[in-house]
């Protein structure tokens, strides 16, 4: 395992392999919820993750029977006033924004339950690969609270009226209807879910390092662009993307026929 600060290394662990680092949320008995405590392990995982050259790809999962059950009830239920259930909000915010600034693309494995800020963590997450027992619910409106936050997230991934069902009815929904409604990528048998996910990421990792970075910056600043800006935004990245030395001889090998360079 790579060294994460005392007071992360039981909340989260890491473990790097051939430029991938695996996190895990290690709270099984509480469903990995998102207490002050593991969101701030989580921050401390993506802080150290941002400038590490090293690593090329994050998978995130969580231990145990499920991936991620949301904010903690009674944690916020305890906290003295609004100042305080507002501090952990913004403090989740910057976390989950943290996943979309950072260079390496984030793969969430779900082998189980998300729910509320859990899905929402699967949403802003780049990609997802579910087992078929994975199971997904923002049911915040069943108990009288919006689940507005999660709704930033999902409302990017699935179409509109999709996010809207599922944040105004609560319901859940199983594996193969998030990858129908856009939320996961890919489903597969439970007993599959880490060889696909390893090689999804694997298949990334191969691609060049900066030139994915570069590409993951740009959809997520386009995105909230008009398609004029969106488009100048773009075009400026993928002319720097030619004129690199590794785009450049992308172009020499794929004109050539013949297979690309080994990244560097």
């Amino acid at each position: 395992m790579s060294a994460l600060p005392k007071d992360a290394e039981a909340a989260v662990l890491r473990e790097d392999r051939d430029g991938i680092a695996w996190l895990t949320m290690n709270r099984p008995q509480q469903m990995n919820l998102l207490t002050s405590a593991m969101i701030a392990a989580l921050q401390q995982a993506f802080d150290a993750l941002a400038n590490d050259r090293s690593i090329r790809v994050v998978v995130l999962s969580g231990a145990g029977r499920g991936f991620c059950a949301g904010h903690d009830l009674k944690e916020i239920r305890d906290l003295p006033g609004q100042a305080e259930v507002a501090r952990l909000f913004e403090q989740c915010a910057r976390m989950m924004t943290s996943i979309a600034n950072l260079p390496q693309p984030v793969i969430a494995r779900i082998q189980g339950a998300a729910a509320a800020a859990g899905c929402q963590l699967v949403a802003q997450c780049d990609l997802a690969v579910a087992s078929e027992t994975g199971k997904f619910t923002t049911p915040g409106v069943n108990w009288g609270f919006f689940c507005s936050t999660p709704g930033v997230a999902i409302g990017r991934n699935m179409l509109r009226k999709r996010a809207m069902e599922m944040l105004l009815t609560g319901d859940l929904i199983d594996a193969v209807t998030a990858r129908e409604w856009g939320l996961v990528n890919r489903v597969v048998p439970a007993d599959q879910l880490d060889a696909e996910v390893a090689k999804l990421a694997a298949q990334i990792a191969a691609k060049p390092r900066d030139t994915i970075a570069a590409g993951k910056r740009a959809f997520y600043q386009q995105l909230d662009l008009g398609l004029e800006r969106a488009y100048a935004l773009a075009s400026g990245i993928i002319t720097q993307s030619f004129l690199t030395e590794e785009g450049r001889e992308g172009m020499a090998a794929f004109i050539e026929k013949r297979p690309p360079p080994a990244p560097k």
